[in-house]
């Protein structure tokens, strides 16, 4: 079976990361009319009529040129101006505003859009040098800053987060339940796997064991890898798991949880075709983590 979530992730670019520092090749691929460019005001973009816009070299506005890579034949880049463009005009969104349109656009796309907007983000927060306050300056095609003062080099950071799906009772069986839980913020009925960020000096399994406890009280023992996806909203990996658990009582903290349930198989679809249970959708590999666990396709979606 395959997963939503791995769409994105079928065909991936080659980065090409041993040509950021030729400048001959990059000037070429450049000049080439057949390169593609995504423009990134910022951190945002601006898709048109429903779809994320790759522009000739020769239409680009001036900005930092970035390096995504090659694929389909062509070299794909991106180019990082000022945030003002997107402020003197409509219609730029940021990563979130575009899920819909990468949703229906090629899902190849994706991951050079995840690889542009990764490197803007971090190049949009990352403004001086943390040793010494210095200046920096790009290299390496936008994948490095190096310190003007101190010399020291800053690369791109990905910050791990685990995202699972917990069960408890015998697999398969009619009586397995699922956990899920719903922001405050969310509209009335969506629940979706648990997540949370790695602290340091904790492993993956430990982070998911931490986490459902702390949101939901509920204990894990048995972790298991499932899978990955880039998250830059801003610099995410989501690093996704199948979890057991060995109690169910629940009790939510009420902080970064509204609720919290246990699921079988024959609610949650009974109550996704109703509408009153409305599930992860799109490439999200919550989605992924769900259906795994439920055995198919579900009905219903964000």
């Amino acid at each position: 079976m395959s997963y939503p979530h791995q769409m994105m992730a079928a065909d991936p670019h080659d980065r090409a990361a041993l040509h950021r520092t030729d400048d001959a090749w990059l000037e070429q691929r450049w000049a080439d009319p057949e390169s593609r460019v995504l423009v990134v005001s910022g951190t945002r973009i601006r898709p048109s009529g429903g779809r994320i816009e790759w522009v000739p070299p020769g239409e680009a506005p001036e900005g930092l040129r970035v390096l995504l890579g090659e694929w389909d034949g062509r070299a794909w880049f991106a180019v990082v101006t000022d945030a003002e463009l997107s402020r003197r005009g409509e219609g730029w969104v940021p990563l979130r505003g575009l899920l819909p349109s990468l949703a229906d656009d090629a899902l190849a796309y994706a991951p050079l859009v995840f690889h542009a907007l990764g490197l803007a983000e971090w190049l949009f927060v990352t403004r001086f040098c943390p040793r010494c306050a210095g200046d920096l300056e790009p290299r390496k095609s936008g994948h490095e800053l190096v310190c003007t003062r101190c010399g020291k080099a800053q690369f791109p950071r990905t910050d791990p987060a685990v995202i699972m799906v917990v069960a408890h009772g015998e697999p398969g069986s009619d009586d397995e339940r699922c956990l899920l839980g719903r922001q405050s913020v969310w509209p009335e009925g969506r629940f979706s796997t648990l997540a949370g960020f790695c602290e340091p000096g904790e492993s993956l399994e430990d982070a998911v064991r931490r986490e459902v406890l702390e949101e939901t009280g509920v204990r894990v023992g048995e972790v298991t890898y499932f899978g990955n996806q880039p998250w830059p909203l801003p610099a995410s990996l989501m690093v996704g798991f199948t979890a057991r658990a060995t109690s169910t009582a629940i009790e939510v903290d009420h902080d970064e949880l509204e609720d919290a349930r246990w699921f079988t198989r024959a609610e949650m679809r009974e109550q996704a075709e109703a509408g009153s249970l409305v599930l992860p959708g799109g490439v999200s590999i919550s989605r992924s983590l769900v259906e795994h666990w439920y055995g198919g396709p579900l009905p219903g979606h964000w």
